[in-house]
């Protein structure tokens, strides 16, 4: 019945996707985030799903789209010769084969962030993206909730549909994808056209915010409870009340704490005593390895370079009993250990240069959005929806940015995703800008002629 369903959905998906050519790119967003072909039993897993419905979206583009306003923007450029040189790093890798396993998703994540803002030129398409993104997203947060609520969870015990350790299955990803989405889920229930902004809405949002904080919690991963504090600390910018916000906060953390897990609790107890965690010193060992590695490769070493790592971890722990405090001390030695950071990441694999277009690459669209946050800030009416988007697209890439310091997601699709709406969303805004001395802007986002309904 599952392979019923979800071939039903993405055949009748695909099928309005032939009058409403856009519907593709939409269909691209559902398969690759929530990756139906992997839940299906028969039906989907031996068909090259996404490649095909990447296909359609970009014959659709290019067939039926208008040109009139093509425009290749820097971090477009950006990406390309990101992917260009990752391409030549993979050809001189260390690791050759297990270099060309990862290059086979990588560079069809790129080229879709490059092509995508190319087709998200108007406001309609780039909410419906957004929606598309947040609903495929939920689609996962939502089973994840449920399960937490019933079970409680457990680091690397969360069955999240599928039992597939990567992509957004994996823990300490969703844990970073969920929060860092909160923003735009609020986004949508406030400023939302495709949907009418009532009740039914609102209900559903919050509900859905409730299932990605309760994610972290059912993964028990760290990377979540600090992107949680991040994201915390970020809405304080925008509270209009903020000694009342942070009160709120402090009444929330403490009604739940309570209700947490013991597991959880103590997991997260370990963050501040990482000498005393395996995992956590032989995290910092990798990096320290890594650091090394690059100095003497400072091209990188293609993906998948920190296989050739060994490492030796000297953990320390305490335990006191009465008036006696006893010290234990251990090595622990490990070898081919991931680098557990998207800037580690980067360096190790893609060298000085990679971590450099990186860097870039995310800093120009937190300029950005900072730009258009400031630029819109207190506009009303057809632009009142301008500044909170572009704060929160913003507060989307810190939380990501904040879970990449402890988690390898430096080439994840989702996050590439966000930042071509990104681009798409600075271009629509630019353009308008040009256009509004020689015509207003229309108050009825419905209506509007830029939200082109006969192609959108």
């Amino acid at each position: 019945m599952r392979d019923l369903a979800l071939v039903g959905f993405l055949a009748a998906l695909l099928a309005l996707g032939f009058k409403r050519p856009f519907l593709f790119v939409l269909a691209y967003a559902y398969v690759d985030i929530v990756s139906p072909q992997r839940l299906s039993y028969y039906l989907l897993n031996s068909i090259p799903v996404s490649m095909i419905v990447a296909g359609l979206a970009f014959a659709g583009w290019l067939i039926a789209d208008d040109k009139r306003h093509f425009k290749v923007t820097g971090r477009q450029w950006l990406m390309m010769i990101l992917l260009a040189y990752a391409g030549w790093t993979t050809l001189r890798a260390d690791l050759y084969a297990d270099a060309l396993f990862k290059w086979e998703w990588v560079w069809k994540a790129m080229a879709w962030a490059i092509f995508l803002p190319l087709t998200l030129r108007t406001r309609l398409r780039i909410e419906s993206y957004l929606l598309f993104m947040i609903l495929s997203a939920g689609a996962i947060v939502i089973v994840g909730g449920i399960k937490t609520m019933l079970s409680g969870g457990g680091y690397g015990a969360l069955n999240l549909m599928v039992d597939n350790n990567s992509g957004l299955y994996e823990g300490s990803t969703i844990a970073t994808v969920a929060i860092a989405i909160i923003p735009v889920i609020l986004w949508l229930a406030r400023f939302g056209s495709v949907y009418p902004r009532d009740w039914r809405v609102r209900l559903f949002a919050y509900a859905l915010i409730f299932a990605c904080l309760l994610i972290p919690v059912g993964t028990e991963a760290r990377t979540g409870l600090v992107c949680a504090g991040a994201l915390a600390v970020l809405m304080l910018r925008e509270a209009r009340n903020r000694i009342a916000y942070m009160a709120m906060v402090a009444l929330a953390v403490a009604i739940a704490v309570p209700f947490l897990p013991q597991s959880f609790t103590g997991r997260m107890s370990t963050i501040q005593t990482y000498e005393a965690d395996a995992s956590a010193s032989t995290r910092l060992a990798v990096w320290a390895w890594t650091w090394d590695y690059a100095k003497k490769n400072p091209l990188g070493g293609g993906f998948e370079a920190y296989r050739q790592n060994s490492l030796r971890v000297n953990t320390v722990s305490s335990e006191t009993t009465g008036a006696v405090e006893v010290i234990d001390r251990s090595v622990v030695a490990d070898q081919g250990r991931a680098y557990h950071s998207s800037y580690f990441e980067m360096l190790g694999e893609q060298g000085f240069p990679g971590l450099i277009l990186f860097l870039l690459i995310h800093g120009i669209g937190l300029v950005r959005m900072e730009v258009l946050r400031r630029r819109y800030r207190g506009a009303e009416g057809d632009r009142g929806w301008i500044s909170p988007l572009a704060t929160a697209l913003q507060n989307g890439q810190l939380v990501y940015l904040v879970g990449s310091l402890f988690i390898g997601i430096a080439w994840q699709p989702f996050v590439y995703m966000l930042i071509a709406v990104q681009i798409g969303f600075d271009t629509y805004i630019s353009r308008k800008t040009r256009e509004t001395a020689q015509r207003p802007w229309t108050k009825s986002p419905v209506a509007a002629p830029d939200t082109e309904p006969a192609s959108a």
